[in-house]
Order: structure tokens, then C-alpha cells, then sequence
């Protein structure tokens, strides 16, 4: 199954040299197990664009939704047996040290 792993963060988050290393190895590591799909930083929350439409009218706001204490920084798209061994290469992405790790299974065709 594909599993979506998401990666957030403290809001005041400011990765160092080696945590970016430690994230280098962590997809170096999914890569030769032949279990990453995709992986990706994302920018910065202030630079996020919102669109809405209501009522056949479209809404843009930019920056972020709200204020909060952790934003989405990026994620991992891996190929796991299962819930466990998702939950398992969650734990090991540097992010789930100061924030939250979120284990998201790809819907089923329909």
C-alpha cells in the first residue's frame, strides 16, 4: 500500500546543516529498500497561496490559514506492507523529534 507520510513542524522551526543531512540519509535509506515514492521540502507557509470557491465565485488569499503551532513542511510518499511498517519509517524521519509525523494511507481506487 502507498502511505503519505507528513511532516510537521514546530512553527518556529529552523532546521540545521546536520538535520537536513539526517533527512538526506533517511531518503537514501527508503530509496535502496525500494520503498520511496516521492519525498519533498516544502516553502515556507507565509509563501502559501488559499483558494476557495463559494458560490461560483473564487476566493485567493495568500499566507498561511491560520496561525498555529506547527505547519506542514513536507512529506514522504513510501510503499509499505502495511500500517506498521508506515507508522515504523514514520518514526524515523527527523521531523517526529520536535514535531508530528502523520501516517496517511492513499485512498482505494474507487
Amino acid at each position: 500500500m502507498k502511505y503519505m507520510l507528513l511532516i510537521h513542524v514546530p512553527a518556529d522551526d529552523d532546521t540545521s546543516p546536520h538535520v537536513y543531512a539526517e533527512y538526506g540519509a533517511f531518503a537514501e535509506e527508503l530509496g535502496a529498500a525500494g520503498k520511496m515514492l516521492a519525498g519533498e521540502e516544502l516553502a515556507d507557509p507565509k509563501s502559501a497561496t488559499l483558494v476557495r470557491l463559494r458560490d461560483g465565485e473564487r476566493m485567493v488569499t495568500d499566507g498561511p490559514f491560520a496561525e498555529t503551532r506547527e505547519h506542514l513542511a513536507g512529506f514522504f510518499l513510501v510503499e509499505a506492507a502495511d500500517h506498521d511498517e508506515a507508522v515504523g519509517y514514520a518514526a524515523k524521519i527527523p521531523g517526529a523529534r520536535t514535531g508530528t509525523i502523520e501516517v496517511r494511507a492513499l485512498a482505494e481506487e474507487h
